[in-house]
Formats: C-alpha cells, sequence, structure tokens
C-alpha cells in the first residue's frame, strides 16, 4: 500500500421544517403596495420577498434481489465510509498544496515545502493506510478521483514524474489496484452504489460533505439506475 500512501500525502439529510436557517430571526414582513411583502433578517439589511429553503434529498428505499447483494452492498459502504476520509485529506491537502506553490517562484523551495507536506501526513496517517485491504485500496483510488477530479496516476505524475507515476501503477497491479481508475457513477454500478452510500452517510452526519470534483448529478444518477435496474444489484470483485 506504499503507493497509496505516496498518492494521500498530496492531497444533514438537513433537518427541514418551517424553520429558517439556524441562527437566522425574521423580523415582521414589510408590505410594500406595489410590489408585495418582503423579509428582513437579522444581520442582512436587503429585504427578500421570499424565504429560502435548504434542499432537501428524498432516498428511495434500498431494495436486493437477493441476500448475497445485500451483504456485498453492506460491505462497500463499511469500506467507503472507512476510506472517504482519506480522499477528503487528500483533496483538502492538494488544493492547500497548489495554493501555496503558486506564491513560490524558486523550484527548490517548491519542491522542499512538498517535501514538509509529505512528511507531515507520513507521520499522521502512514500507519492507518497501510491496514487498507486491497479492495479498500481501490475504492480510495476511486475517491481521490471524486474529490480531486484527477486520477491518482496523474496526480503523481504531475507531482512527481511519469516515471515514477508508471513506477507505482505497476507495483499497484501486483495488489490489484489500478491507480489509473475513474470514479464513474454514472457508468459503473458499484462507483454509483459508493456515490449512494456517501450522500446517505452526509445526510445522517457520519460523514462530513465534500463536493465531488465531477460534473454528476446524484438524482439524476438515481433515477438513471432505477430505469435500468429497479433493483440494487451489482458485482464487485472478492
Amino acid at each position: 500500500m506504499k503507493q497509496l500512501i505516496y498518492i494521500v500525502i498530496f492531497f444533514q439529510t438537513l433537518n427541514v421544517s418551517a424553520q429558517i436557517r439556524e441562527g437566522d430571526s425574521i423580523v415582521e414582513p414589510v408590505k410594500d403596495s406595489l410590489a408585495g411583502q418582503y423579509y428582513f433578517f437579522d444581520g442582512d439589511s436587503i429585504p427578500r420577498s421570499m424565504i429560502e429553503l435548504d434542499p432537501v434529498v428524498v432516498f428511495q428505499r434500498l431494495r436486493f434481489a437477493s441476500y448475497k447483494d445485500k451483504v456485498r452492498y453492506y460491505i462497500l459502504k463499511r469500506k467507503t465510509i472507512k476510506v472517504y476520509p482519506y480522499a477528503k485529506l487528500a483533496a483538502d491537502r492538494l488544493t492547500e498544496l497548489t495554493a501555496r506553490l503558486d506564491k513560490i517562484e524558486s523550484k527548490s523551495k517548491r519542491r522542499q515545502y512538498t517535501k514538509i507536506i509529505q512528511r507531515y501526513i507520513e507521520d499522521e496517517f502512514s500507519a492507518e493506510l497501510k491496514k487498507l485491504t486491497r479492495t479498500e485500496g481501490q475504492i480510495l483510488v476511486k475517491l481521490i478521483h471524486r474529490q480531486t477530479g484527477v486520477t491518482a496516476f496523474d496526480l503523481v505524475k504531475e507531482l512527481r514524474s511519469g516515471w515514477r507515476a508508471f513506477w507505482y501503477n505497476t507495483t499497484a497491479s501486483l495488489f490489484d489496484i489500478d491507480i489509473k481508475i475513474e470514479y464513474q457513477p454514472e457508468a459503473v454500478h458499484e462507483d454509483y452504489l459508493i456515490e449512494d452510500i456517501l450522500q446517505r452517510a452526509f445526510a445522517d452526519g457520519k460523514l462530513e460533505r465534500q463536493e465531488s470534483a465531477l460534473d454528476f448529478d446524484y438524482t439524476e444518477l438515481t433515477n438513471k439506475w432505477k430505469d435500468a435496474n429497479d433493483k440494487v444489484s451489482f458485482q464487485s470483485k472478492k
């Protein structure tokens, strides 16, 4: 799992009721004879003609074609929730790294700063990453692509070298891990299930939400896969 450790280095359902966002309160509405009724929120000097509520996602009830499929789904759920924080960390660190590197003109100082970040992440997370299984490692690679918009292979290639990226991919393949793989919930059913697991976990407060860098709509995906197969069933590697 050494190559995954390196890669990571470089990187409610909301309660909806008639209540307004937490911390907001409304004074009495102001009526305008020409335009109707306006509302003022504390701390906001601009009147509003409507009250905006946060969007709500209504999740479909999961149905499985067999008990075996149900077991596979919940295994995938456990592994996804386990590795997601590492993918989120990768995205956070990549954003931080890119922002700071843009301000450093010296190539030597850029390399020096990159090494500092590398050592920091190694000390904090390497022991945990080594405990990942093969399937957890592959899910992590997919989620890194989800969070950053770049495959793990391209991240290594961009931040290190093409040869190093090739070597990491070759090594990873020995463990049945493809660091070139993309996250494609619109085309791969298992990836959609991973996205479904994430969205439910975000809504339940089990995971901290971080929007995907990829362009897809969860609701549209759900409708697509429901039309393709009315029951949740999928094939996954053992």
